[in-house]
């Protein structure tokens, strides 16, 4: 394991794609702090509202604190198109470790500072707003936790599964591993994605969005086991046959016991590898099913139902911050392929000679 991280901290591509994980991570774990406003806050004058500008120079040329001003929202006759301009009369200083609206830390601890804030009659949109006028920056934090940490829940349930499955076809063979690897084959024949449609939109429509969540994960979980399984498998049956297997079984071992105390640690390679480069179709999935309405359902955020409103054709054109999750989603995809290949480089030498 120490050799691996050596080896992703030498790699200037792994290296980064750790940095920005760790900054993505962090980000989502301080998000109540870091977020001008909480998940529940909307203000429907303020619907599609630009970024909000920071000033640190003001009117006189002459170095400033960090203010803002609100946007004015006026009727554009000629273009039939709402405009935003700026409201000069009257300034709204940014306010750092102030007090603000007030939340549960991590859901259990109360508090009210927030990391940036403005005064109450004032507005920070570091990045917009949506059609509701909620606060695009703070949705990004919010919803990042739903989108990032799916794929490793989802791992949690499939990565036991397909262990056991595999190791026990694998062990057994003869009839038993012919009727299980028939069995995974036939689930991964299954077209997932279309699955995860149907499964998902029959899904009761009162479902809280923590029930559909961890349905999402259960489903994911439930369809990505089969290919594991295989090819755990194949590494078992040539496992088995070394000495130290024997070793256990004429000791009198058990057979569950050869297969997970001896037999399947020595998959372990593979199994971090498969790991890593996993996640990120889960969060493609989560994602996407959300994007099609059939994941997590709004009020709450995730990075898919948040880039759903970004397919129209106006809001690319005339409001592109909306497309924010869509280059998030992208970043993080990247980021953990990049460091699933220099895990995979490491462990299996072989496959940088092909």
């Amino acid at each position: 394991m120490k050799e691996v991280i050596e080896q992703l901290l030498k790699d200037k591509f792994a290296k980064a794609a750790i940095i920005v994980l760790g900054l993505i991570y962090a980000a989502l774990f301080l998000a109540d702090f870091l977020a001008p406003y909480t998940k529940d806050f909307s203000d429907r004058s303020m619907a599609y509202v630009p970024p909000s500008k920071i000033f640190t120079i003001d009117e006189n040329g002459r170095l400033s604190k960090p203010y803002t001003y609100n946007y004015i929202r006026e009727f554009d006759n000629e273009t039939l198109q709402m405009q935003y301009k700026l409201d000069r009369s009257q300034k709204y200083y940014l306010k750092f470790f102030a007090k603000g609206m007030p939340y549960k830390f991590l859901g259990i601890i109360p508090m009210k500072r927030h990391l940036v804030t403005v005064e109450d009659s004032g507005r920070l949109f570091l990045l917009g707003t949506d059609i509701n006028g909620r606060d695009v920056f703070s949705r990004l934090l919010f919803g990042g936790r739903i989108s990032m940490t799916i794929g490793f829940l989802a791992l949690f349930v499939l990565f036991p599964i397909g262990l056991l499955y595999g190791g026990i076809s694998g062990y057994f063979g003869g009839k038993a591993d012919t009727l299980m690897m028939r069995f995974a084959e036939a689930v991964m024949s299954i077209p997932s994605f279309y699955l995860l449609i149907i499964l998902a939109s029959i899904l009761p429509s009162g479902m809280t969005s923590i029930q559909r969540f961890i349905l999402i994960v259960v489903i994911l979980a439930l369809i990505g086991w089969a290919g594991f399984a295989r090819v755990v498998r194949g590494m078992v049956l040539s496992i088995k046959t070394r000495e130290f297997v024997q070793a256990a079984k004429s000791i009198g071992q058990s057979d569950l016991g050869i297969i997970v105390k001896h037999i399947l640690p020595q998959t372990t390679s593979f199994v971090i590898v498969a790991m890593t480069l996993s996640v990120p179709s889960y969060i493609l999935s989560e994602s996407g099913l959300s994007f099609l309405g059939l994941g997590i359902q709004q009020p709450d955020a995730s990075w898919g139902n948040m880039l759903k409103e970004a397919q129209e054709f106006t809001n690319i054109i005339y409001r592109p911050w909306l497309l924010t999750p869509g280059f998030l989603i992208f970043v993080a995809v990247l980021a953990f392929n990049l460091i699933g290949d220099t895990i995979r480089d490491v462990l299996d030498p072989k496959s940088q000679m092909r």
